[in-house]
């Protein structure tokens, strides 16, 4: 099937109940296992690329990526696809775009209602009009080093605005705050979930939930059916990446196995993430 676009997996998501898992990946390795795992199970996946990953690392930039992408999703069958992650600059957003990138986030969620509607929709009516989908976030997912980020409710997304910031966006996906933050958690989040049912009753947007590295599994799961179609995934997985890398360096004199060993850790890991797609 080669590469897809990201509206249309979500869409087989929804109608499965349930949510494709997007990995946040930064090179070839990551990429490659993705795909790799993707075509083994037979189910969809994301991978994404992080803004910070595109400014500061010089191999991670949006034109070497997105050939990466494109070319590892020729090798597939299975519905693929790649995407931004958060990201507020405009001329970021366009260049992933020119780039071939099928789908982008525009992150407003730390502006006022106002300006995030205005900024995303104005990415939208770029985007669309080049064929790309657009994910927006209302509410805000903050950061697990902050413990309070996970119960301060001036954070959650407001059931009673959702509908109203994805007509007047035009956005294509939304990630909302019900629990979740991102990084390793200090303490087992515990997600809203008849908020998620809430918002979900109000708005036909597919759902997207951020912050999922070290949500219980049982959660997710119900999560999966209450309307949440995208599910992310970082932390995760760049520390298993990490980790196997530092036993290998401290293991071994020479690097010219580093990369099979690295792609069998990581390919063990996602096959155990993936079961969570019950597509």
């Amino acid at each position: 099937m080669a590469l897809a676009r990201v509206s249309e997996i979500l869409k087989m998501a929804d109608k499965a109940n349930t949510s494709v898992i997007a990995f946040n990946s930064s090179d070839y390795n990551m990429i490659h296992s993705v795909f790799t795992i993707a075509e083994e199970l037979n189910k969809p996946a994301l991978v994404m690329l992080d803004p910070r990953h595109a400014v500061l690392w010089g191999w991670g930039n949006p034109e070497i990526y997105a050939q990466i992408a494109i070319e590892e999703a020729r090798k597939v069958k299975v519905p693929v696809s790649f995407h931004l992650d958060h990201c507020m600059d405009f001329d970021l957003i366009m260049r992933c775009i020119k780039a071939g990138f099928p789908s982008v986030m525009y992150d407003g969620s730390m502006l006022s209602y106002a300006e995030n509607v205005k900024n995303t929709a104005e990415v939208a009516k770029v985007a669309h009009a080049m064929g790309v989908d657009v994910e927006a976030e209302l509410g805000h997912v903050g950061f697990a080093v902050t413990e309070t980020d996970q119960d301060d409710l001036d954070l959650y997304t407001k059931v009673d605005v959702a509908a109203r910031f994805c007509e007047e966006s035009h956005c294509d996906s939304l990630a909302i705050a019900i629990g979740t933050a991102h990084g390793f958690y200090k303490k087992t989040p515990k997600l809203d979930l008849q908020r998620l049912q809430d918002i979900n009753a109000a708005t036909d947007t597919p759902l997207v939930l951020h912050g999922g590295s070290g949500v219980p599994d049982d959660q997710l799961e119900k999560a999966f059916t209450m309307g949440i179609n995208k599910f992310n995934v970082g932390t995760e997985y760049f520390y298993n990446y990490y980790q196997t890398m530092k036993a290998y360096c401290q293991e071994h004199e020479d690097i010219f196995d580093l990369q099979t060993t690295v792609q069998a850790s990581l390919q063990d890991y996602l096959r155990q993430k993936m079961q969570l797609c019950r597509m």
